[in-house]
C-alpha cells in the first residue's frame, strides 16, 4: 500500500482558514466543554459514592461521552482536508509543505490572524520560525 501525503503552498493553506477557523473554533469550545463536563462528573460521582454512576453523575458522563464523539468526528473533519491537527486546546494546525526542497510543516494556531510560520518535520511548536524571513537565513 503506497501512502502519499498531501503537501500545501502557503496559498493553499492560508485559503484553507476560511474554512478551518470555524471548525478548529467549535472543536477549542467543546473541548473546554468537555474538561468542565468531567469534572462535573467527578463532583457528583464524589457527592453520591454509594450510588455508582447513576443520578446527576450518569446523565453528566453521557454528555461528556456525545462530546468526546462530536470532538472525534470534527477532527477527522479537519483533518480529512489534509492538514493536521496537532493541539486541540489551543486550535493548532499543520499543513506539510515544501520549502527550500524540505518537507516542513506551515504552522498555524487558532489566535493568528494568517499562516505566519512553519518548523521541520521533526520539529514541534517551540521551535516555529518565521515565514517571513529570508529562506537561507
Amino acid at each position: 500500500m503506497t501512502w502519499i501525503m498531501k503537501t500545501f503552498r502557503l496559498e493553499e493553506a492560508t485559503a484553507l482558514l476560511g474554512t478551518l477557523r470555524p471548525l478548529v473554533c467549535e472543536i477549542v469550545r467543546l473541548r473546554r466543554d468537555l474538561a468542565i463536563g468531567l469534572l462535573e462528573v467527578d463532583a457528583a460521582a464524589r457527592m453520591q459514592p454509594d450510588a455508582g454512576m447513576s443520578g446527576r453523575a450518569a446523565t453528566l458522563a453521557n454528555q461528556a461521552r456525545v462530546l468526546q464523539a462530536r470532538i472525534a468526528r470534527l477532527a477527522e473533519d479537519i483533518q480529512s482536508y489534509g492538514c493536521t491537527l496537532k493541539d486541540i486546546d489551543l486550535g493548532l494546525l499543520d499543513f506539510p509543505a515544501i520549502r527550500s526542497g524540505q518537507l516542513i510543516n506551515l504552522c498555524w494556531k487558532l489566535d493568528e490572524p494568517t499562516i505566519a510560520f512553519w518548523h521541520g518535520m521533526d520539529e514541534g511548536f517551540a521551535a516555529r520560525k518565521s515565514l517571513s524571513r529570508r529562506r537561507n537565513q
